[in-house]
């Protein structure tokens, strides 16, 4: 028979919740128990805790969460993006945090892998970051279904980067991001941040671990061997949030980390990897400073093929993304001041997934991927070319009554891709603030008996500027090259200028 227990909050004695003692789930510094209807975890840590650090969770339940409640989509971050704790408990001198349970897509619904038992386990980011369960080499390959194609980590590094972007905003830092502390589900392109109750509040508690190793920025791996009260001692900060958002991003779409290459320091290990991921830290795809280049006899065979940047480089990812991989782990890697912010990478992530177009090979397993910008693209992947001519739009904004600037963001097409009111006007974010009614597409292309056509579905003032010819809703207009049509009349409208590619 179950025994139940019954906790009271500290905050508020009117308030109880009940869990299972049976069993809990042993984490790095706390045991999880679940209730009775496994609606929420009750988390123990397994030492007292000062006051201090009682102070900072109680902020964070109580403070932050209500900030988060009363902003702008609140449903969106606090159901989808992170597991906020929302109570804090005591028993036996023993302070727990009340959380509430992962939603069943961040649990293996497939088995095995291999021959290991992975069903109910947690959908931890690392299953998804290393190129050897993707393998058909590798024993423990995980299913296909659960890894998704590649355009599913676009929008897992979009909700990541969200996440990162609102803390900073409310002046907090995760200090441990992590593959280990994101849960992700590819097949729904979904992203959750968990271990929010070790959060960094800057100038009033201090961070109370430095990261997990991959992820830990060089300047506090360098500084480690200080005591916390050394003024040269870097403790986890949002500026080293951001170097550790760019190495997940980095692997999520690479599968591989971008600073373990082919350089040893030292060979004491434990020495070298204090310097490698420190003071010596090389981005391993710095073309000025090549001697971090991965050598390919090293690697091992089911690492092969994304483990060498020859066959896949960054730049494979487009140029909005490739800008900001350079300027973290080139310009910023030492110099964490200039590293893009999560607001940075939001922007590139989606920009770029406008250049992004199917593989023509159904058998291609990322089926995505970014358009080259070549007279002849093809697919990294697998290496199939496209099939076919390719409309390229690029956007133009209004800049005074007779002139129109481009904007450094163009949409390519395919086959019945949607237009949304983020394309048509500058006025319409692309953020986690969309309405319902911006989420509708309003119009979509299509490849038709030959020609290529951009459908109006509800756009009023659509216009083909070349021909001088209105496009009310319901009509079309075929995309040819040198076209210039016009999406809204509205304050904020954008242009689109055609260019027919792969002729």
């Amino acid at each position: 028979m179950k025994k139940i227990i019954k906790v009271v909050s500290v905050l508020d004695s009117a308030k109880s919740y009940e869990y299972v003692d049976e069993n809990p789930i042993r984490g790095g510094v706390k045991d999880v128990y679940f209730s009775p209807d496994k609606e929420y975890v009750v988390a123990f840590y397994r030492s007292p805790l000062d006051e201090g650090q009682k102070e900072r969770i109680r902020r964070i339940v109580s403070t932050y969460l209500q900030s988060i409640q009363s902003g702008n989509a609140s449903e969106y971050f606090l159901n989808e993006i992170f597991r906020w704790p929302y109570d804090i408990v005591e028993r036996n001198k023993l302070t727990g945090i009340v959380v509430p349970v992962y939603h069943n897509k961040f649990y293996f619904a497939k088995g095995y892998i291999g021959s290991d038992n992975i069903q109910g386990q947690d959908k931890v980011g690392k299953w998804f970051t290393a190129p050897m369960f993707r393998n058909q080499q590798y024993p423990l390959r995980l299913d296909q279904s659960e890894l998704g194609d590649w355009l599913s980590y676009f929008q897992i590094a979009v909700n990541i980067s969200r996440g990162v972007k609102k803390l900073h905003q409310m002046g907090l830092a995760h200090s441990d991001l992590s593959y280990n502390n994101i849960l992700v589900d590819p097949a729904t392109k979904s992203a959750c941040i968990i271990d929010i109750d070790g959060l960094v509040v800057p100038k009033l508690f201090p961070p109370e671990v430095i990261g997990t190793s991959d992820f830990i920025a060089p300047e506090v791996m360098k500084t480690k061997h200080l005591s916390l009260q050394d003024p040269g001692r870097h403790l986890p900060n949002q500026k080293t949030d951001l170097h550790a958002l760019a190495v997940l991003i980095y692997m999520y779409l690479l599968r591989r980390h971008p600073l373990r290459g082919g350089k040893i320091w030292d060979l004491d290990s434990e020495k070298d990897e204090i310097l490698s991921m420190g003071e010596k830290a090389l981005f391993m795809e710095d073309t000025e400073n090549t001697s971090n280049h991965v050598k390919t006899d090293h690697l091992r065979k089911w690492d092969a093929f994304w483990g060498d940047p020859q066959k896949i480089p960054y730049t494979v990812t487009g140029p909005y993304l490739s800008d900001l991989f350079r300027k973290t782990f080139i310009d910023g890697l030492h110099d964490p001041i200039r590293r893009p912010t999560a607001n940075e990478w939001e922007a590139a992530l989606l920009k770029t997934v406008d250049l992004i177009q199917p593989c023509h090979n159904s058998s291609c397993t990322e089926k995505w991927y970014v358009f080259d910008n070549t007279s002849s693209p093809k697919c990294p992947f697998c290496g199939t070319p496209h099939q076919g001519t390719l409309p390229v739009l690029d956007l133009y904004f209004k800049f005074d009554d007779e002139v129109w600037k481009p904007e450094n963001h163009r949409l390519m097409v395919y086959h019945n891709q949607y237009l949304f009111r983020w394309h048509v006007s500058r006025k319409v974010i692309r953020n986690e603030n969309l309405t319902m009614q911006d989420k509708m597409p309003v119009g979509y292309f299509t490849f038709h008996q030959g020609r290529w056509i951009l459908v109006n579905q509800g756009l009023s003032g659509m216009k083909d500027v070349t021909e001088q010819k209105e496009i009310p809703p319901g009509s079309m207009v075929e995309l040819t090259h040198g076209k210039k049509i016009l999406l809204s009349a509205e304050e904020g409208g954008r242009l689109i200028y055609v260019t027919m590619a792969n002729q």
